[in-house]
């Protein structure tokens, strides 16, 4: 008869055989073991670089916006008036490829809702009409945001800074954070007295969640309007795992 050991937690009895309880815990612990073997075989690190550059392209992103008793006469306001600051943008040299409808919407217009549960009066409707301008010229942005107003833009969201050449800017970063990665690698090794391997693995961006590199955003200024696209930065991080050399030991 096989006898079994009993442990009383609080209000709970487990009965369990001592053949099952040792099979149990070398379940639990040979992969813990062999995580720790596997761990001591190699070294990860994080290497980041930051590149600085200049934008060289701005986009805008603004618009009309229309109001009037009927749909009709909203769209109608607002048809010609959005025609007109697209024409404008065009005479003042932005290519119509450059020129883009980013959003429309005709909504109805009511009175402010009272306390005495009455539905409120419906006053009209309104347009909006809004387009994405991209500015490839620089020094002409703070003009273009007039001409935009001086033709009838009622709204104008915001200003975006791209540079163009982006991905070329990060394949430098990206081979400075694998530099930065091996430098970090090489110390650690030399300092636990280990041979640094080949390397394993390369993750791109795994150990952050860092916002976007290549757009930067101000808000929108009344004219006259000074405009500076200054500097934004360019991040990489990249996580790299080398192999301890074992041989020869």
């Amino acid at each position: 008869m096989t006898r079994y050991r009993t442990r009383s937690i609080g209000r709970l009895v487990t009965s369990v055989p001592r053949s099952l309880a040792l099979a149990a815990a070398l379940a639990v612990l040979a992969p813990l073991a062999a995580t720790s073997a596997m761990a001591d075989d190699d070294i990860r690190v994080v290497g980041q670089a930051d590149i600085s550059v200049t934008p060289d392209i701005a986009v805008v992103t603004g618009g009309v916006t229309t109001e009037a008793l009927t749909a009709r006469a909203a769209l109608d306001a607002n048809t010609k008036a959005i025609a007109d600051v697209i024409s404008a943008l065009k005479a003042a040299g932005i290519d119509a490829a450059d020129i883009q409808t980013s959003a429309f919407r005709i909504y109805p217009r009511y009175a402010e809702r009272t306390n005495d549960g009455k539905t409120p009066a419906l006053l009209g409707y309104g347009v909006d009409n809004q387009v994405r301008v991209k500015v490839r010229d620089l020094p002409k942005l703070g003009g273009l945001l007039d001409v935009m107003v001086s033709a009838g833009a009622n709204e104008i969201q915001g200003v975006n800074y791209i540079v163009s050449d982006a991905d070329k800017k990060l394949d430098e970063a990206r081979r400075d954070a694998i530099a930065d990665a091996r430098r970090k690698a090489e110390l650690y090794a030399q300092a636990a007295n280990v041979r640094l391997g080949k390397v394993d693995h390369i993750c791109e961006g795994c150990s952050t969640d860092s916002p976007g590199p290549a757009m930067m955003k101000m808000d929108a200024m009344p004219a006259p309007v000074p405009t500076e696209p200054g500097q934004t930065t360019l991040h990489v991080d990249v996580i790299v795992t080398f192999d301890i050399d074992n041989d020869n030991d």
